[in-house]
């Protein structure tokens, strides 16, 4: 680990980010270029403590976890992520963090989308980012580990999952992801990652298994959907989508006519925030 140079690059990094560049707002006028310490600890979700000691080369050598949080709040495009890495005395990401690293550009415009439900996916169903009213509208998707990162597999081993859709939509739902998900199998082949969740799946759920065979192959999201909301009922958004140039992830955009009663309801998310998901 060189804690010399890591603490170089992450205050470079830092100074060289304007609130702007983050969706944060500027604020009071400030006596240094860039964001503050605390601005990038709440970003990566650490104590800005912790971020310091690393800026002031006497922290502990960040995790791997650590470290693409940090890569995602300072906003690093793939080479500075793994030089980032690189410095901590981490070998390159692995397949699943590299994976999961979002893409800046995507990350600049979630950044701006700050009135209605927006989140990036990889192409395994995985929410990478969610901003305040998606995470209302879904609860938080960021917090699962594992298979369960990917909402192709809760949809097919967790009821409570479907809930987020009404009764009739379902079986076109599970079709979709499946659908998807053979898009993805074929790109990546059968010792990727999508290949680990198919034969899991496969094993865990006969529905899944039963749409499998069935080889239908189709990579899009709806134009328009209903989703349920625990407090505020069925909200009809429209979806708009934006891929990165390579498909792996992709930012998800839900909106509604102004004025709508599905408008009015995404308003109130921002009020209700997260708080019927932590019962």
């Amino acid at each position: 680990m060189d804690r010399a140079e890591l603490a170089v690059f992450l205050r470079t990094r830092r100074e060289g980010l304007r609130p702007a560049d983050v969706g944060l707002p500027a604020g009071a006028r400030r006596r240094a270029a860039g964001l503050r310490r605390e601005e990038v600890a709440a970003l990566a979700a650490m104590s800005t403590d912790y971020y310091t000691r690393l800026e002031q080369q006497r922290g502990p050598q960040p995790s791997e976890q650590m470290l693409a949080a940090l890569a995602r709040a300072l906003r690093l495009t793939d080479d500075e992520r793994d030089y980032l890495f690189h410095l901590a005395g981490r070998n390159a990401p692995s397949p699943i963090v590299a994976a999961t690293h979002v893409a800046p550009a995507l990350m600049r415009v979630l950044d701006r989308l700050s009135d209605t439900p927006a989140l990036i996916l990889s192409n395994l169903g995985e929410v990478l980012v969610q901003n305040r009213l998606a995470e209302a509208l879904y609860g938080d998707r960021s917090r699962y580990t594992g298979l369960a990162r990917s909402e192709i597999y809760r949809w097919f081993t967790d009821p409570d999952e479907r809930l987020v859709y009404p009764e009739h939509d379902r079986d076109r739902q599970s079709r979709a992801m499946v659908a998807n998900l053979r898009v993805v199998h074929g790109s990546m082949g059968p010792r990727s990652r999508a290949g680990e969740l198919v034969r899991a799946l496969t094993r865990e759920s006969p529905e899944f298994a039963r749409l499998w065979e069935e080889h239908q192959v189709a990579k899009r999201f709806e134009d328009h959907k209903v989703l349920v909301h625990p407090q505020l009922g069925e909200i009809e958004v429209d979806c708009q989508v934006l891929f990165t140039e390579d498909q792996s992830q992709a930012l998800l955009v839900l909106t509604a006519p102004p004025r709508s009663e599905a408008f009015e309801k995404i308003q109130l998310l921002g009020v209700l925030g997260t708080e019927q998901f932590s019962s």
